[in-house]
């Protein structure tokens, strides 16, 4: 059984791998079939010859987990990508609650001045009414 799976290189806590094509029962480190490309967790670049990956997949290869999602959001013409890393917010309660407490306050502005001006479009729909000092002078004359 085929497997696409990355082939872990570099040094001691600067992982690097060169994703592979290799046979399922081979150790991680051992002979591959061929290099499809490269990621490097740590700067997010990802290098891969999507074309041969797929040429792999319809012949049979089982691609692990990992390089599922790397074939998926890789370029097809197999340039070099950075992909963008995913944040993550890490707050305590009261933080947490600080920031809610700010969504709401700013919901509550924002439905406050809807209003303000959902009444003032309604004014200037109104018909305007003559001033009586106005409606006397035209009289008048």
């Amino acid at each position: 059984m085929l497997k696409i799976r990355m082939k872990r290189l570099g040094r001691t806590k600067r992982p690097f791998y060169r994703i592979v094509v290799i046979n399922g029962h081979a150790r991680r480190q051992g002979h591959e079939i061929e290099k499809l490309g490269f990621f490097n967790p740590l700067s997010r670049e990802l290098k891969l010859d999507k074309s041969k990956a797929e040429e792999w997949l319809k012949k049979g290869a089982q691609p692990s987990e990992r390089v599922q999602y790397l074939i998926n959001n890789a370029p097809e013409t197999g340039e070099l990508v950075i992909l963008e890393k995913v944040k993550r917010e890490k707050l305590n309660k009261k933080a947490k609650a600080r920031v809610e407490a700010e969504k709401a306050a700013a919901a509550a502005a924002e439905a406050a001045k809807a209003e303000a001006a959902a009444a003032a479009a309604q004014a200037a729909e109104a018909p305007a009414q003559e001033a009586p000092a106005e409606a006397e002078q035209a009289a008048a004359e």
